[in-house]
């Protein structure tokens, strides 16, 4: 049982999630963090939802139109069939400027027969806090929040307004049709014209972005989508890349690992950005540093480990009492008291992107002057930061350690400095911090290593393992056939791994053990076997993990170890990411017999 069977439509300034039966239960107007609009996912009750009700009769199927975000659904019972392609539109305007408005189109295409169907249109704005009536004005429906406040939405349609209120029945008759759900209302009229339009240069748009993505011999289709879902969580206005769509999706069914992930931390997008930037989107990757240099003080030690997409600071987390939650996990967040962590690790994954840049564009990128300050600014907050314990990659909320992931970013900060000096011509700079890439090295090397588990450990002195150690190879600290890296990755197997999945650790944490395994964990272990020679295994372990998905191609952060169903926020920038990486170490280094098995993608 998978139920997180939603598909996701969006235009780089927010998205919703449509379910595989056609019903819109997510989405948030006009951007990605504002109040929700449609929240049937966080409460089947009173979250609001726009459903399609059609006799059972009707066969339902659901796809993506090939290398687009663009989502049809199609009712066919035999001798009646109709679509509806879901979008939100971007693309370029006559100006040159990206067309992105806060609107939902639902185009409907009449295919044969007299199909019919119903509509529940049924909007709960600002988190379904308080009432929100709807009412026909002139040429649309209005939604009013609480109907003295200004917090409205609209809805356009080619069918009657009075059938859509009342859940008439609607009959498609050789024609087309649709809705068109705008949190502004509109100043010119609208049309099936103009909206078959507007469909038509978003397709045109995600067509050329696909065309422009690298192309690979294997799992190209995979990691097509997983790119086509990282641009989706980038944010058109700032640059500022999302962790997810959504909050409070739960890591565990009934329990409280329920948090917002509608934000920008600088771990997750960084490595969206190396990703999506190795497949030849470099605009994006400019689009995230100039975010970074607007919001980060360049000259400062206070850099936050995430911030809000619009560059916001305070991230105040807030409980919605009055919703249930997913599936009754509760509570309900919004914001993310995670904010005043401090994390070391980011440090170095930003650097690792910096350099990056420097690597593909040298000193021409035009943010290199402060790029190159930035550089040297976080050199020295990792000099005086670095032999200080914290929370970690996984936001342990209680007690500060010296984590050996966190440690080993300090030294990828100071690797990747060193490289951007020698590339720019810094020898001075480059000299000086030499001996400090390799003081963290050797204390690495002498404390994170545990002889009796015959691993690199969790934390310093501790015998618990932990997936993140698997990332040691990948940035560079120790190369594949070390002996120290293959025994890692063999313990880590061992303990960590449950039927071809992966737990992030198995210490209890501040909310016990985990039971769901971290998705993008189970990619690297993958990525590791396959390093260390174990391509065989690794191969199976990738094509299982992948049958995992729903039926779009799509993960979320989780997936239950018996039931593997897909839990945690959802689409998660992380797992598609690890995808594309995991992916893309396929594409060489098969044996005959490999290459044969890899050739059914």
């Amino acid at each position: 049982m998978n139920n997180l069977d939603y598909g996701i439509i969006g235009n780089c300034q927010s998205a919703a999630l449509i379910s595989k039966t056609g019903s819109l239960e997510w989405s948030c107007l006009p951007n990605f963090d504002s109040s929700s609009v449609f929240a049937k996912i966080l409460d089947e009750n009173k979250g609001g939802s726009f459903e399609i009700i059609t006799s059972d009769d009707y066969k339902v199927t659901q796809k993506y139109i090939p290398s687009t975000n663009i989502l049809v659904t199609e009712w066919d019972n035999g001798t009646d069939a109709f679509e509806f392609i879901d979008f939100m539109p971007r693309y370029k305007d006559e100006d040159n400027t990206y067309y992105t408005p806060p609107d939902i189109v639902r185009y409907v295409k009449y295919i044969k027969g007299t199909p019919k169907f119903k509509v529940n249109y049924n909007p709960k704005l600002n988190y379904a806090k308080g009432k929100t009536s709807s009412k026909i004005k002139d040429d649309c429906i209005k939604s009013s929040y609480n109907e003295e406040t200004y917090e409205s939405l609209f809805l356009y349609s080619s069918f009657d307004n009075d059938a859509i209120l009342n859940g008439n029945e609607i009959t498609l008759d050789d024609n087309h049709g649709y809705f068109l759900i705008s949190y502004h209302e509109k100043l010119l009229s609208q049309s099936i014209e103009r909206e078959y339009l507007k469909m038509q240069r978003t397709r045109v748009y995600w067509l050329n972005w696909s065309e422009k993505t690298t192309q690979y011999k294997h799992y190209n289709k995979e990691i097509l989508r997983s790119a086509l879902v990282l641009k989706l969580l980038s944010y058109e206005k700032s640059g500022a890349v999302l962790a997810a769509a959504t909050t409070s999706l739960p890591e565990t069914i009934g329990e409280v690992r329920n948090w917002d992930y509608r934000f920008c931390w600088i771990r997750d997008a960084s490595m969206v950005i190396k990703v999506i930037s190795s497949l030849g989107h470099s605009r994006v990757a400019k689009r995230f540093l100039d975010f970074i240099i607007s919001v980060i003080p360049i000259k400062d030690e206070k850099i936050q480990i995430m911030y809000g997409i619009n560059g916001q600071k305070k991230l105040t987390e807030e409980f919605l009492d009055h919703l249930e939650g997913y599936k009754g996990s509760s509570p309900v967040r919004i914001g993310n008291a995670a904010y005043e962590q401090k994390q070391n690790d980011i440090y170095g994954i930003l650097m690792d992107v910096i350099y990056q840049q420097f690597v593909e564009f040298n000193n021409t990128v035009s943010n290199s002057e402060e790029l190159w300050t930035l550089s040297k600014s976080i050199v020295t907050i990792v000099k005086d930061n670095w032999k200080k314990a914290d929370k970690g990659i996984w936001e342990f909320r209680t007690e500060d350690r010296h984590f050996t992931f966190s440690k080993l970013l300090c030294w990828v900060a100071i690797d990747r400095a060193i490289k951007i000096a020698e590339l720019i011509g810094k020898e001075a700079a480059h000299n000086k911090w030499i001996n400090l890439r390799d003081e963290i090295h050797d204390d690495i090397y002498k404390n994170a290593w545990n002889d009796e588990i015959g691993a690199y450990a969790q934390s310093y002195g501790s015998k618990d393992l932990d997936a993140s150690t698997l990332l040691m190879e990948s940035y560079g600290f120790i190369k594949p056939k070390d002996p120290r890296f293959i025994s890692t990755v063999q313990a880590t197997e061992k303990e960590l791994c449950n039927d071809g999945l992966m737990y992030r650790y198995k210490n209890k944490d501040d909310f016990g053990l985990p039971s769901s395994s971290f998705t993008i964990c189970t990619f690297w272990m993958i990525n590791s076997l396959y390093k260390i020679g174990e391509h065989k295994k690794a191969k199976a372990y990738f094509d299982q993990l992948l049958s995992y998905s729903n039926h779009l191609g799509l993960f979320s952060e989780d997936i239950h170890f018996e039931s593997k169903r897909l839990l945690g926020n959802f689409p998660q920038a992380y797992s598609h990411l690890a995808l594309i990486e995991t992916a893309i170490n396929f594409t060489g280094g098969f044996s005959e017999e490999e290459e044969l098995m890899a050739s059914i993608h």
